[in-house]
């Protein structure tokens, strides 16, 4: 059907592994016509699930997109993986849509995965709502899930359906005021929600005190129902069951009639400008207006190439439109503009503000690029999302001579794919690093690698990425003086180092007077304190939050060189660092812990061996969470440790903190171990 930017609804499905969103996926689909026969996660059926790989495991690990129409709306939906391994492509889904729908397990109840991507989804001003699947279960507890869900998250939680008879249907609880559900009377569930949207907006309120509920128009109470959840002052919960298709429907009708469309959501995050200059903007959703598009997938597809998928903001893409990539000066064609159902293109004619769309074979595209068609909107971009930082790594070589250049290639395209996956290479010591936000989501890499590029490697452990910083000020001081029968080579250099703040990085200041260093060999200076800065001083690591002072010197007028004043400074910094209490800062990370109840003390006394700060537990109906922090070189082979504690029931997830000082000991190992390799050079 044609459709307009009023008549779209953009919903990511996320939630906790397990909850059942690849199978609501199919239950709306089915519902709103787009699916003559849902499929299943069991059969391998399903429009998400389409990779071979999710298919054998039997969860989702990339997102995926389809839309139906409904009632006269248009809904994209995104399903999402629940597993905290593939929070990148989860995390990029949200940013592409006006509601996040968080599914709910009605057997387990508010999980982990529920709390995260509520605080996510929040963060990032979406409006959210709750689905509790599997009501018809015969373990289910509607009643404690709620009432957990009011708990954890407060009274904005409120139901706008209910379930009817052991969750074989839902009834309606926001229209109507009268009837039985197995929560208790509709009519007490009713005069909540209704209390609660009508607080919202002071005019309504009065309305609503003098004339009753009767006395509101439709227009008011949709517009304070808007303004709820823009606000987050109501998070409505819908009841469903997405194997038998109670309460599909009618989730259905509550998208039409109220989640939000995309010109009554809150406005994208939109910037213009970079750094602490970039501003905000408003991109409105205006047919006629220029084109600004979001890229926030990218998939490397065998058989269309490079697709990327994109969310319009402003204006209306069309085949044939001649968009910019960022702030390129040259831009592309768009030759066809697809529709996305699963793994399946569908092509059309244009993309509307608010739409979901995909273009195919532009090498330029790269996630987070804005697509537009005018410079005037050049380096407008979106608020960066804060990902996941990837902790876990593996070195990799190709396993067969030759490949090196395959292995390349297809290590950039999964890195496209997945903003959680990071490919770095190692200059010093001549090493690829993959890295991920955990082992079996580098495993999957891996197997991906084999299946779909066909390209084995050999792996090992990666070093630490520990740092190196000063915890003084110091003073450095070196004379380069060297005659080799011609022009000699002349410089000398004073200057001070100041540690920084934690994470402030690097500043090199000038304090030179009167002309002792010419100013055409401070960049030679500079250059040689960045030498060390790479290398490290005194283990061989990326020396970090340190202020480099040059305030004296001395040159000669014949032989000095830039050569002369790069040796110069290298070796003053190196003098300094050394009286500078100079430190070894080791990548500490969160952790969280998740297993059987009973296994508790096994999991806290492991962590307490690796050095671990417990900030605390939580308990989730037999499951306990275990927060700590950890340095992660205590981590290596945690999982097949927490695997063989706990019969393979615990599961953890890790994001990075801060830098902090090794120990004394792990310092002098360190320093030891980089001697001989200094020696050598």
């Amino acid at each position: 059907m044609a459709y307009s930017t009023q008549q779209i609804r953009n919903v990511a499905l996320a939630g906790h592994p397990g909850a059942g969103k690849t199978t609501l996926l199919e239950a709306l689909l089915h519902a709103g016509g787009a699916l003559q026969t849902a499929g299943t996660v069991e059969r391998g059926t399903t429009v998400s699930d389409h990779d071979p790989m999710e298919k054998s495991r039997g969860h989702s690990i990339d997102t995926a997109i389809a839309s139906t129409d409904h009632a006269g709306i248009h809904v994209n939906l995104i399903d999402t993986p629940g597993y905290p391994e593939f929070r990148g492509p989860t995390l990029s889904a949200l940013s592409a849509v006006e509601t996040a729908l968080i599914v709910v397990d009605a057997d387990t109840g508010v999980a982990h995965g529920t709390r995260r991507l509520m605080e996510r989804a929040q963060q990032r001003g979406l409006c959210r709502a709750i689905v509790i699947n599997k009501i018809d279960h015969e373990g289910a507890d509607c009643a404690q899930v709620l009432q957990d869900l009011r708990e954890e998250f407060g009274p904005e939680i409120l139901p706008l359906n209910l379930p009817v008879d052991g969750g074989k249907s839902v009834v309606d609880c926001y229209g109507r005021n009268t009837g039985e559900s197995d929560l208790g009377p509709v009519a007490e569930w009713h005069q909540k929600i209704i209390d609660q949207v009508v607080e919202i907006n002071e005019t309504v309120m009065e309305h609503y005190l003098d004339l009753g509920e009767g006395g509101l128009s439709g227009e008011e109470l949709h517009d304070a129902f808007e303004q709820c959840l823009r606000e987050g002052h109501l998070v409505p919960v819908c009841f469903a069951s997405a194997r038998s298709g109670a309460g599909v429907k009618e989730l259905l009708d509550i998208a039409e009639q109220l989640f939000p469309n995309p010109a009554e959501a809150n406005p994208p995050p939109f910037l213009k400008g970079r750094g602490a200059s970039a501003k905000p903007i408003e991109a409105v959703p205006d047919a006629k207006a220029h084109v600004i598009a979001d890229v926030f997938k990218i998939v490397n597809d065998p058989f269309v190439g490079k697709l990327g998928v994109f969310r319009v903001y402003q204006g209306t893409v069309r085949k044939d439109t001649q968009l910019f990539v960022d702030d390129g000066k040259k831009p592309f064609k768009v030759g066809h503009l697809f529709k996305l159902k699963g793994k399946d293109h569908m092509e059309v004619e244009q993309a509307i503000p608010g739409d979901i769309a995909a273009i195919a074979k532009v090498e330029e595209l790269h996630f987070d690029a804005v697509l537009h068609d005018s410079h005037d909107e050049d380096e407008i971009h979106l608020a960066p999302i804060d990902f996941p930082k990837p902790m876990f790594g593996l070195a990799v070589e190709a396993a067969s001579k030759g490949q090196e250049q395959k292995l390349s290639t297809a290590l950039h395209k999964l890195a496209e794919e997945d903003p959680g996956f990071v490919v770095e290479h190692q200059n010093e010591l001549n090493e690829t690093v993959i890295r991920g936000l955990s082992d079996l989501h580098l495993r999957i890499m891996l197997d991906r690698l084999k299946e779909r590029h066909g390209v084995e490697v050999k792996t090992h452990p990666p070093r630490i990425a520990y740092r190196e910083t000063i915890g003084a000020r110091a003073e450095g001081h070196h004379r380069h003086k060297k005659q080799t029968g011609g022009a000699g080579q002349f410089g000398e250099v004073f200057l001070r180092v100041e540690p920084l703040a934690r994470g402030s990085g690097f500043e090199f200041v000038d304090e030179v007077k009167g002309g002792t260093i010419p100013g055409q060999f401070l960049p030679a200076v500079e250059k040689g304190v960045r030498q060390v800065l790479s290398a490290g001083a005194i283990a061989g690591y990326p020396l970090q939050d340190v202020r480099v002072i040059v305030y004296d010197g001395k040159h000669h007028p014949v032989d000095s060189k830039e050569v002369a004043f790069a040796a110069a400074g290298k070796k003053a910094f190196l003098d300094a660092i050394a009286k500078a209490k100079p430190q070894v800062l080791e990548p500490v990370v969160d952790l969280e812990v998740s297993a059987p109840e009973s296994q508790v003390g096994d999991i806290t006394g492991g962590l307490a061996s690796k050095r671990a700060r417990i900030n605390g537990t939580d308990s989730i109906r037999g499951e306990i969470v275990v927060k700590a922090q950890v340095p992660l070189s205590e981590l290596e082979g945690y999982a097949a440790e927490l695997k063989s504690a706990t019969a393979g029931r615990g599961r953890y997830n890790l994001d990075f903190s801060h830098y902090e000082p090794v120990p004394a000991n792990i310092q002098q190992k360190l320093t030891e171990a980089y001697k001989p390799r200094q020696e050598e050079d």
